[in-house]
């Protein structure tokens, strides 16, 4: 029988050990309402999912000022500020399209966050033309209401630790999800994923910390090997529903099935998620804090993954401007939210990265660049529109890269820190800080010094 004394520490540490503990994540799915003019939400559902909250306590509040839109959890009873995130969507990408002046679409959203404790209220902001985040949505949520889903998730296959750093709160967790992989084919995935993740390890500033980094993997066995390419007739029914022609674009690969990808994710410890799909047609995309997406076995994926892994992860704008893309930008140019692009040459936001005596704007062979690229993209669609093997897009993407590697390598100013005019899909009006980056080519030039600089920010944000 326990003394009294020895009762009294067994239940003080049992106490302690169970106010360490981290609590269970939980996540409020709901829909995005609205066209090009107004914007509405509306509450699906409230899921209990069924890890602990991967994240550091300490980091609970977003300093990066990073997103299109944040959101904010705080106690109801004191307004003290839990938790809160910066991120982007594909609403807010879709109410910049054409398609957007005449219909109206809901799209399916989520908001994670640690379990409180206690009912709080939750804020949705989105910026305004002077880039402040403004509330446009808010509401009450009561943790212990009956009614949160608790139900066990669907089959994905089992977690594949690839790498183990240390424990979620302390390390970047990083989930690699597959689609459109038949069980026979989990093990294409798994090595597919791997090589992913030593291609991205490969880049600085990711391979100096290496070690900061948690690489999970999930692959949920699909019916169909592949995914949707709709321009082609392809249509299939995978576990996470990513498809090819995302908002028209024959290279943009999303899913719109947030239930589906949310309930399957929710059985890895993640911050961050890149869908592989089984395919070796040219595509992909990137939408920060969301996920990434990228086709596995074409012959790019070295910069294709880690390019639209660098949107998710850092918010980082896409720095080409000659390709046709569906959205649209404002042409009074604002500042862009994202760290890698400015309307300012003067003064940009990676000011304190420059290099001394460089021009601003920074003058470079752009009339010559963009001469060659608008022949390319014209070469680029005649393949598409025929139909033509993925080996003569390769083949031009191979010729196309060392025409801009010798153009962009050997300019006045190549290598320099400054303030390039063309960025941000824009060829007049928003500037980049070096002549080259991963965001801006194919080249092997690596990520640009405003890139890495807001990379190794996001880092310091979630690991110790």
């Amino acid at each position: 029988m326990l003394s009294p004394a020895f009762r009294s520490l067994f239940l003080l540490l049992a106490t302690l050990a169970c106010l360490a503990a981290p609590p269970r994540t939980l996540r409020v799915d709901y829909g995005h309402t609205g066209d090009a003019a107004t914007e509405r939400f509306g509450v699906d559902r409230v899921v209990l999912e069924p890890l602990p909250w991967p994240g550091d306590p300490a980091k609970a509040v977003d300093a990066s000022n990073l997103g299109k839109y944040c959101f904010e959890v705080a106690d109801k009873g004191t307004g003290k500020l839990l938790y809160s995130r910066g991120f982007a969507s594909i609403y807010g990408e879709w109410e910049t399209t054409d398609e957007a002046k005449s219909i109206s679409r809901t799209f399916s959203e989520s908001l994670r966050f640690p379990q409180p404790g206690a009912p709080v209220r939750l804020q949705v902001k989105k910026r305004d033309e002077h880039n402040a985040f403004k509330t446009i949505w808010a509401f009450d949520l009561d943790p212990n209401d009956p009614l949160i889903e608790r139900t066990p998730a669907p089959d994905a296959g089992g977690l594949i630790a690839l790498q183990k750093a240390g424990d979620p709160a302390d390390k970047v967790d990083f989930l690699i999800l597959g689609d459109g992989y038949t069980a026979a084919e989990r093990g294409k995935f798994e090595a597919q994923a791997r090589k992913v993740m030593d291609l991205l390890f490969q880049q600085s500033p990711f391979k100096e910390h290496r070690s900061a980094f948690n690489v999970w993997a999930l692959c949920p066995p699909s019916k169909d090997s592949g995914i949707s390419r709709p321009s082609t007739g392809v249509h299939k029914r995978t576990p996470l529903g990513t498809t090819y022609d995302a908002f028209g674009s024959e290279r943009y690969v999303l899913t719109f099935d947030n239930r589906a990808w949310r309930d399957i994710a929710a059985q890895a410890p993640y911050e961050f998620v890149e869908i592989l799909t089984n395919s070796e047609t040219y595509g992909g995309g990137g939408i920060h804090n969301l996920y990434s997406t990228a086709s596995a076995g074409n012959s790019t994926i070295g910069y294709l993954f880690v390019h639209e892994f660098g949107h998710h992860f850092a918010g980082l704008a896409d720095e080409y401007y000659t390709s046709d893309v569906a959205v649209t930008n404002s042409p009074t140019r604002p500042e862009p939210w994202e760290p890698n692009a400015t309307a300012d040459p003067k003064s940009p936001k990676w000011k304190a990265l420059l290099t001394p005596g460089v021009p601003l704007p920074t003058p470079w062979k752009k009339a010559e660049f963009e001469a060659h690229s608008h022949a390319y993209q014209k070469e680029r669609k005649a393949i598409r529109a025929a139909n033509k093997p993925e080996s003569e897009m390769d083949a031009l993407f191979a010729r196309e890269k060392v025409f801009e590697t010798k153009l962009l390598g050997t300019d006045a100013h190549s290598g320099k820190v400054g303030a390039f005019e063309g960025a941000n899909y824009e060829a007049k009006g928003y500037y980049r800080s070096q002549e080259d980056c991963l965001m801006f080519t194919r080249n092997d030039a690596g990520f640009c010094a405003a890139c890495k600089a807001a990379i190794e920010k996001v880092i310091r944000q979630y690991a110790k």
